[in-house]
Protein backbone atom coordinates (compact mmCIF):
# COMPACT_ATOMS: atom_id res chain seq x y z
CA UNK A 1 0.00 0.00 0.00
CA UNK A 2 1.03 3.47 -1.07
CA UNK A 3 2.04 6.01 2.48
CA UNK A 4 0.82 9.53 2.30
CA UNK A 5 4.98 10.46 2.31
CA UNK A 6 4.93 8.45 -1.56
CA UNK A 7 1.94 10.47 -2.83
CA UNK A 8 3.71 13.69 -1.72
CA UNK A 9 6.46 12.76 -3.03
CA UNK A 10 5.32 11.71 -6.66
CA UNK A 11 2.81 15.51 -6.11
CA UNK A 12 6.38 17.28 -5.39
CA UNK A 13 7.16 16.18 -9.22
CA UNK A 14 4.34 18.27 -10.44
CA UNK A 15 5.63 21.30 -11.73
CA UNK A 16 3.25 24.60 -11.90
CA UNK A 17 3.87 27.72 -14.08
CA UNK A 18 5.33 29.42 -11.61
CA UNK A 19 8.12 26.34 -10.98
CA UNK A 20 6.67 25.84 -7.97
CA UNK A 21 5.15 22.44 -7.34
CA UNK A 22 1.84 21.50 -5.57
CA UNK A 23 3.63 20.71 -2.67
CA UNK A 24 5.83 23.41 -2.17
CA UNK A 25 3.19 25.66 -2.86
CA UNK A 26 0.75 24.47 -0.34
CA UNK A 27 -1.78 23.41 -2.51
CA UNK A 28 -2.58 19.69 -1.39
CA UNK A 29 -5.25 19.59 1.23
CA UNK A 30 -7.23 16.57 3.08
CA UNK A 31 -4.75 13.88 1.72
CA UNK A 32 -6.32 10.19 2.92
CA UNK A 33 -4.58 6.95 1.75
CA UNK A 34 -6.97 4.33 2.43
CA UNK A 35 -6.40 0.48 1.34
CA UNK A 36 -5.21 1.59 -2.25
CA UNK A 37 -7.65 4.68 -2.47
CA UNK A 38 -6.26 7.73 -2.26
CA UNK A 39 -8.34 11.42 -2.19
CA UNK A 40 -6.92 14.60 -2.09
CA UNK A 41 -8.15 17.91 -2.54
CA UNK A 42 -6.26 20.76 -4.73
CA UNK A 43 -6.51 24.27 -3.03
CA UNK A 44 -6.05 26.82 -5.40
CA UNK A 45 -5.39 30.23 -3.91
CA UNK A 46 -8.17 31.70 -6.28
CA UNK A 47 -11.45 30.64 -8.24
CA UNK A 48 -9.67 31.97 -11.42
CA UNK A 49 -6.62 30.16 -10.88
CA UNK A 50 -9.01 26.96 -10.48
CA UNK A 51 -10.59 27.55 -13.19
CA UNK A 52 -7.46 27.23 -15.40
CA UNK A 53 -5.87 24.14 -13.01
CA UNK A 54 -7.91 21.17 -14.50
CA UNK A 55 -5.61 19.95 -16.38
CA UNK A 56 -2.54 20.14 -13.52
CA UNK A 57 -6.03 18.10 -11.46
CA UNK A 58 -6.01 15.66 -14.07
CA UNK A 59 -2.23 14.90 -14.47
CA UNK A 60 -1.71 15.31 -10.45
CA UNK A 61 -4.41 12.28 -10.37
CA UNK A 62 -2.64 10.09 -13.02
CA UNK A 63 0.45 10.43 -11.57
CA UNK A 64 -0.67 8.83 -8.05
CA UNK A 65 -2.43 6.55 -9.53
CA UNK A 66 0.45 5.30 -11.62
CA UNK A 67 2.05 4.70 -7.82
CA UNK A 68 2.91 1.22 -6.95
CA UNK A 69 0.15 0.32 -4.81
CA UNK A 70 -2.55 2.81 -5.56
CA UNK A 71 -5.93 1.14 -6.76
CA UNK A 72 -7.65 4.62 -7.17
CA UNK A 73 -6.86 8.29 -6.93
CA UNK A 74 -9.57 11.19 -6.92
CA UNK A 75 -9.02 14.64 -6.50
CA UNK A 76 -11.43 18.03 -5.97
CA UNK A 77 -9.94 21.03 -7.07
CA UNK A 78 -10.99 23.70 -5.39
CA UNK A 79 -10.12 27.12 -4.29
CA UNK A 80 -9.54 29.09 -0.92
CA UNK A 81 -11.99 31.67 -1.25
CA UNK A 82 -14.19 29.33 -1.87
CA UNK A 83 -13.48 27.12 0.74
CA UNK A 84 -13.41 29.82 3.18
CA UNK A 85 -17.02 30.64 2.01
CA UNK A 86 -18.41 27.27 2.26
CA UNK A 87 -16.78 26.34 5.71
CA UNK A 88 -14.80 28.02 8.18
CA UNK A 89 -11.56 26.40 8.60
CA UNK A 90 -10.52 24.83 11.83
CA UNK A 91 -8.79 27.26 14.58
CA UNK A 92 -7.97 26.67 18.00
CA UNK A 93 -10.35 27.82 20.86
CA UNK A 94 -8.74 30.96 22.12
CA UNK A 95 -8.52 31.14 24.99
CA UNK A 96 -9.57 27.20 25.78
CA UNK A 97 -8.21 25.40 28.37
CA UNK A 98 -6.71 22.23 28.43
CA UNK A 99 -8.94 18.80 28.88
CA UNK A 100 -7.62 17.12 32.30
CA UNK A 101 -9.03 13.36 30.51
CA UNK A 102 -6.09 14.20 27.75
CA UNK A 103 -3.06 12.88 29.36
CA UNK A 104 -1.13 11.78 26.85
CA UNK A 105 -0.58 14.24 24.20
CA UNK A 106 2.46 12.90 22.42
CA UNK A 107 1.87 12.57 18.85
CA UNK A 108 1.32 8.50 18.13
CA UNK A 109 3.42 8.60 14.91
CA UNK A 110 6.36 10.60 15.62
CA UNK A 111 9.43 8.51 17.15
CA UNK A 112 11.67 11.81 19.07
CA UNK A 113 10.16 14.78 20.06
CA UNK A 114 13.06 17.90 20.58
CA UNK A 115 12.85 21.33 22.23
CA UNK A 116 14.81 24.04 21.17
CA UNK A 117 14.82 26.45 24.24
CA UNK A 118 16.77 29.80 25.57
CA UNK A 119 16.80 31.39 28.74
CA UNK A 120 15.87 34.74 27.39
CA UNK A 121 14.43 36.05 24.08
CA UNK A 122 16.64 38.08 21.04
CA UNK A 123 19.24 34.79 21.12
CA UNK A 124 17.84 33.53 17.59
CA UNK A 125 16.12 30.50 18.59
CA UNK A 126 13.74 30.64 16.53
CA UNK A 127 16.19 31.11 13.75
CA UNK A 128 18.66 27.75 14.53
CA UNK A 129 15.19 26.13 15.04
CA UNK A 130 13.91 26.35 11.50
CA UNK A 131 17.25 26.02 10.24
CA UNK A 132 17.85 23.23 12.33
CA UNK A 133 14.66 21.34 11.08
CA UNK A 134 15.46 21.90 7.21
CA UNK A 135 18.39 20.69 7.60
CA UNK A 136 17.62 17.39 9.17
CA UNK A 137 14.72 16.78 6.39
CA UNK A 138 17.60 17.78 3.95
CA UNK A 139 19.63 14.88 5.78
CA UNK A 140 16.54 12.40 4.52
CA UNK A 141 14.67 12.73 7.92
CA UNK A 142 10.93 13.35 8.12
CA UNK A 143 10.82 16.24 10.05
CA UNK A 144 8.08 18.88 11.44
CA UNK A 145 8.00 21.73 13.65
CA UNK A 146 5.66 23.70 16.29
CA UNK A 147 5.76 26.89 16.67
CA UNK A 148 5.16 26.99 20.46
CA UNK A 149 6.13 30.54 20.71
CA UNK A 150 2.38 32.01 21.01
CA UNK A 151 3.59 35.07 21.86
CA UNK A 152 5.74 35.86 19.29
CA UNK A 153 5.14 33.12 16.55
CA UNK A 154 7.46 33.71 13.77
CA UNK A 155 7.57 30.39 11.81
CA UNK A 156 5.26 31.05 9.28
CA UNK A 157 7.21 34.19 8.20
CA UNK A 158 10.49 32.44 8.70
CA UNK A 159 9.41 29.25 6.32
CA UNK A 160 6.80 31.78 3.68
CA UNK A 161 3.55 29.67 4.86
CA UNK A 162 0.76 32.05 4.70
CA UNK A 163 -2.66 29.84 4.52
CA UNK A 164 -4.72 28.67 7.28
CA UNK A 165 -4.23 24.87 7.77
CA UNK A 166 -6.54 22.10 6.10
CA UNK A 167 -8.72 20.29 7.86
CA UNK A 168 -8.62 16.34 7.31
CA UNK A 169 -12.14 14.18 7.11
CA UNK A 170 -11.61 13.36 10.78
CA UNK A 171 -11.72 16.90 11.66
CA UNK A 172 -8.27 16.79 12.67
CA UNK A 173 -6.12 20.18 11.45
CA UNK A 174 -3.75 19.11 8.76
CA UNK A 175 -0.40 20.95 8.75
CA UNK A 176 1.06 22.92 5.88
CA UNK A 177 4.47 21.74 4.05
CA UNK A 178 7.07 23.97 2.99
CA UNK A 179 10.89 23.51 2.61
CA UNK A 180 10.16 19.68 3.35
CA UNK A 181 8.70 20.17 6.79
CA UNK A 182 5.38 19.86 8.48
CA UNK A 183 4.45 23.01 10.57
CA UNK A 184 2.16 24.59 12.94
CA UNK A 185 2.07 28.15 14.53
CA UNK A 186 -0.74 29.63 16.66
CA UNK A 187 0.31 32.62 13.40
CA UNK A 188 -1.17 30.93 11.20
CA UNK A 189 -4.83 30.78 13.34
CA UNK A 190 -4.33 34.72 14.30
CA UNK A 191 -3.82 37.53 12.48
CA UNK A 192 -0.33 38.64 12.38
CA UNK A 193 -1.39 42.11 14.44
CA UNK A 194 -3.31 40.64 16.97
CA UNK A 195 -1.83 40.21 20.23
CA UNK A 196 -2.25 36.95 22.00
CA UNK A 197 -3.00 37.83 25.67
CA UNK A 198 -3.31 34.77 27.67
CA UNK A 199 -2.88 33.11 30.95
CA UNK A 200 -1.53 29.60 31.60
CA UNK A 201 -4.23 27.84 31.69
CA UNK A 202 -4.94 28.73 28.02
CA UNK A 203 -0.93 28.23 26.97
CA UNK A 204 -1.55 24.65 28.30
CA UNK A 205 -5.00 24.18 26.06
CA UNK A 206 -3.09 25.74 22.72
CA UNK A 207 0.12 22.75 23.73
CA UNK A 208 -2.65 20.38 23.92
CA UNK A 209 -4.36 21.05 20.85
CA UNK A 210 -0.72 21.61 18.96
CA UNK A 211 -0.05 17.90 19.89
CA UNK A 212 -2.88 16.12 19.66
CA UNK A 213 -5.18 17.81 17.43
CA UNK A 214 -2.75 18.08 14.42
CA UNK A 215 -2.73 15.07 12.25
CA UNK A 216 1.47 15.14 12.28
CA UNK A 217 1.86 11.52 10.39
CA UNK A 218 5.05 9.53 10.77
CA UNK A 219 7.90 11.94 11.48
CA UNK A 220 11.04 10.67 12.43
CA UNK A 221 11.84 13.95 14.93
CA UNK A 222 9.04 17.22 15.55
CA UNK A 223 11.11 20.13 16.38
CA UNK A 224 9.80 22.41 18.60
CA UNK A 225 10.24 25.76 18.93
CA UNK A 226 9.54 26.67 22.59
CA UNK A 227 8.89 30.39 24.03
CA UNK A 228 12.09 31.62 25.36
CA UNK A 229 12.18 31.28 29.82
CA UNK A 230 10.87 28.92 32.33
CA UNK A 231 7.39 29.05 31.63
CA UNK A 232 4.00 27.35 31.47
CA UNK A 233 4.68 25.74 27.90
CA UNK A 234 8.08 24.39 29.39
CA UNK A 235 6.51 22.88 32.52
CA UNK A 236 3.45 21.32 30.41
CA UNK A 237 5.73 19.62 27.84
CA UNK A 238 7.97 18.27 30.57
CA UNK A 239 5.17 17.02 33.06
CA UNK A 240 3.70 15.47 30.42
CA UNK A 241 6.80 13.77 29.21
CA UNK A 242 6.27 14.77 25.54
CA UNK A 243 10.24 15.82 25.49
CA UNK A 244 12.91 13.21 24.39
CA UNK A 245 15.49 15.75 24.86
CA UNK A 246 16.34 19.73 24.52
CA UNK A 247 18.81 21.73 22.56
CA UNK A 248 19.71 25.55 24.36
CA UNK A 249 20.94 28.12 22.55
CA UNK A 250 22.59 31.22 23.91
CA UNK A 251 24.73 33.72 22.83
CA UNK A 252 28.05 33.99 24.79
CA UNK A 253 27.24 37.40 26.30
CA UNK A 254 27.36 36.82 30.19
CA UNK A 255 24.06 38.92 30.39
CA UNK A 256 22.35 35.57 28.04
CA UNK A 257 24.16 33.04 29.50
CA UNK A 258 22.68 33.70 33.02
CA UNK A 259 19.62 33.25 31.62
CA UNK A 260 20.39 29.61 29.66
CA UNK A 261 22.28 28.18 32.59
CA UNK A 262 18.65 28.77 34.41
CA UNK A 263 16.67 27.19 31.43
CA UNK A 264 19.19 24.29 31.56
CA UNK A 265 18.54 23.78 35.37
CA UNK A 266 14.66 24.09 34.22
CA UNK A 267 14.76 20.79 32.02
CA UNK A 268 17.28 18.92 34.61
CA UNK A 269 14.32 19.65 37.16
CA UNK A 270 11.97 17.98 34.16
CA UNK A 271 14.63 15.19 33.63
CA UNK A 272 14.51 15.99 29.70
CA UNK A 273 17.87 15.54 28.66
CA UNK A 274 20.44 18.22 27.77
CA UNK A 275 21.62 16.95 24.08
CA UNK A 276 23.66 19.86 23.43
CA UNK A 277 24.28 23.88 23.11
CA UNK A 278 24.08 25.73 20.47
CA UNK A 279 26.43 29.28 20.25
CA UNK A 280 24.50 31.42 18.05
CA UNK A 281 25.92 35.14 17.42
CA UNK A 282 29.53 33.76 17.90
CA UNK A 283 31.38 36.15 16.17
CA UNK A 284 30.73 38.59 13.38
CA UNK A 285 32.98 38.43 9.60
CA UNK A 286 33.59 41.50 7.75
CA UNK A 287 32.41 40.72 4.31
CA UNK A 288 34.97 43.51 2.76
CA UNK A 289 38.33 42.28 5.39
CA UNK A 290 37.39 39.01 6.44
CA UNK A 291 38.26 40.33 10.21
CA UNK A 292 36.73 38.87 13.07
CA UNK A 293 35.38 40.28 15.65
CA UNK A 294 33.72 38.68 18.85
CA UNK A 295 30.93 41.31 19.55
CA UNK A 296 29.05 39.55 22.52
CA UNK A 297 32.17 38.03 23.59
CA UNK A 298 33.67 34.92 23.14
CA UNK A 299 33.54 30.90 24.89
CA UNK A 300 30.98 31.19 27.30
CA UNK A 301 28.80 28.52 25.72
CA UNK A 302 31.64 26.43 25.19
CA UNK A 303 32.39 26.48 29.13
CA UNK A 304 28.82 25.84 29.89
CA UNK A 305 28.57 22.99 27.80
CA UNK A 306 31.80 21.66 29.59
CA UNK A 307 30.38 22.00 33.17
CA UNK A 308 27.42 20.01 31.54
CA UNK A 309 29.34 17.62 29.93
CA UNK A 310 27.06 18.15 27.13
CA UNK A 311 28.41 18.42 23.54
CA UNK A 312 28.31 22.31 21.95
CA UNK A 313 26.92 21.17 18.89
CA UNK A 314 27.76 24.26 16.87
CA UNK A 315 29.00 28.15 16.88
CA UNK A 316 27.10 29.99 14.49
CA UNK A 317 28.25 33.65 13.48
CA UNK A 318 26.35 36.61 12.81
CA UNK A 319 25.72 36.58 8.78
CA UNK A 320 23.65 38.84 7.01
CA UNK A 321 21.77 36.08 4.45
CA UNK A 322 20.88 34.23 7.79
CA UNK A 323 18.88 37.24 8.54
CA UNK A 324 17.80 38.31 4.92
CA UNK A 325 16.58 34.65 4.36
CA UNK A 326 14.64 33.95 7.82
CA UNK A 327 12.26 37.58 6.72
CA UNK A 328 12.07 36.20 3.04
CA UNK A 329 10.44 32.71 4.18
CA UNK A 330 13.68 30.71 2.37
CA UNK A 331 15.62 29.46 5.67
CA UNK A 332 19.36 29.59 4.78
CA UNK A 333 20.13 25.91 5.41
CA UNK A 334 17.83 25.04 2.40
CA UNK A 335 20.60 26.74 0.43
CA UNK A 336 24.25 25.81 -0.39
CA UNK A 337 25.90 28.53 1.72
CA UNK A 338 28.87 28.16 4.53
CA UNK A 339 26.22 29.16 6.72
CA UNK A 340 24.16 26.30 5.23
CA UNK A 341 26.62 23.80 5.73
CA UNK A 342 26.98 24.96 9.62
CA UNK A 343 23.04 23.88 10.25
CA UNK A 344 24.03 20.39 7.85
CA UNK A 345 26.81 19.39 10.26
CA UNK A 346 24.81 20.95 13.20
CA UNK A 347 22.09 17.97 12.34
CA UNK A 348 24.64 15.18 11.71
CA UNK A 349 25.95 16.08 15.56
CA UNK A 350 22.21 15.81 16.45
CA UNK A 351 21.33 12.33 14.60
Amino acid sequence: MATKEQVLAELARLELPDGRSLVSADMVRALTVEGGAVRFVIEAPSPEAAAKMEPIRAAAVDMVQALSGVSSASAVLTAHGAQAAAKAPPKLSIGGHPDPKRKDIRPKGVARVIAVGSGKGGVGKSTVSVNLAVALARAGQRVGILDADFYGPSQPRMLGVTGRPGQSPDGRIMPPQAHGLKMMSLGLMVDEKQAVVWRGPMLMGAVQQMLADVDWGELDVLIIDLPPGTGDVQLTLGQQKVLDGAVIVSTPQDVALIDARKAIDMFEKLKVPVMGLVENMSLYICPQCGHEAHLFGHGGVGLEAERLGAPLLAQIPIDLETRLGGDAGTPIAAGETAAAQIYADLAQKLL
